[in-house]
């Protein structure tokens, strides 16, 4: 603080000498103390010195001269300034170019999707566990009352256990639209009230056929990470994208027969005439 104070009376004397056309020594003195020597060009040289005049406080008239040694020439560092300066540049464009082209690469790769041939949309599928038929019309009559007979169906990497008419959700199915026909054709498993068959793993002659009825989205699910002390939380949510599936048929197993309420009828009729 005290140092801040006498600054600040240096300051304004010094403002009071530049107002007044006859300040007093004092003044004077403060005027020579805060003035720059003119030195030649050459006079920041490592190996030469030069007087430099200090007012006497003490006296208004007498000056003392001091030697003043300057290690170092300001033009040399100037120059190696600039050629510093020059080389940082050349390093920032070099990055500004790397980071140039891999913005454009990147762009580039979100920019163009990948084509797919027939061919391999259908090995593709193939892999999954599906084959597109084609697009369901309205003529078609895929929609079948109620059999007893199920089958587990490999989609991708997980299995359901379905029946005729039952509706399922997978993740979303590549190469294909709502209102299109599938075949799925991993069955591991068939079965009925009167036969059982399984696979190893597949069985090669049964099918599933089902119509994409919608693409949706799974409920949202957060996912929250938090290292303790470390001041690091972070939260995200994820939405999996599904394909609804209705089953339409299941064919690769005898069927039994739904029995109707006709034959129900007879059946009760020949049980009560065989009582009598």
């Amino acid at each position: 603080m005290a140092n801040r104070r006498r600054f600040q009376t240096l300051t304004q004397q010094l403002y009071k000498s530049t107002l007044h056309r006859d300040p007093p020594s004092l003044l004077q003195h403060l005027r020579t103390l805060t003035q720059i020597p003119n030195l030649p060009k050459n006079s920041f040289h490592p190996k030469s010195h030069y007087t430099l005049s200090t007012p006497n406080f003490y006296s208004s008239s007498t000056n003392f001269t001091t030697y003043r040694h300057f290690s170092s020439d300001r033009h040399d560092n100037s120059d190696n300034n600039d050629e510093s300066e020059e080389d940082d540049s050349d390093y920032d464009d070099d990055d500004d170019d790397v980071d140039d082209d891999e913005m454009t690469e990147d762009s580039a790769n979100h920019a163009v999707k990948r084509e797919y041939s027939p061919e391999e949309k259908e090995a593709e599928a193939a892999a999954i566990g599906y084959k597109v038929i084609g697009q369901l019309q309205r003529s078609d009559r895929v929609f079948k009352s109620y059999e007893p007979v199920f089958a587990v169906i490999q989609i991708g990497s997980h299995q359901f256990k379905v029946s005729n008419g039952d509706c399922i959700y997978t993740e979303k199915l590549k190469f294909c639209e709502v209102h299109d026909k599938l075949i799925l054709n991993k069955v591991l498993m068939l079965g009925s009230k009167t036969q059982t068959m399984i696979g190893r793993p597949v069985l090669p002659e049964a099918t599933v056929h089902a119509v994409v009825e919608e693409h949706a989205l799974d409920a949202k699910v957060i996912i929250f990470k938090k290292k303790r002390r470390k001041n690091y939380r972070r939260t995200k949510g994820h939405r999996q994208e599904l394909t609804k599936l209705r089953i339409t048929d299941i064919q690769g197993i005898e069927k039994p027969e739904i029995p109707t309420p006709e034959k129900a009828a007879t059946k009760k009729v020949e049980k009560a005439a065989v009582a009598a």
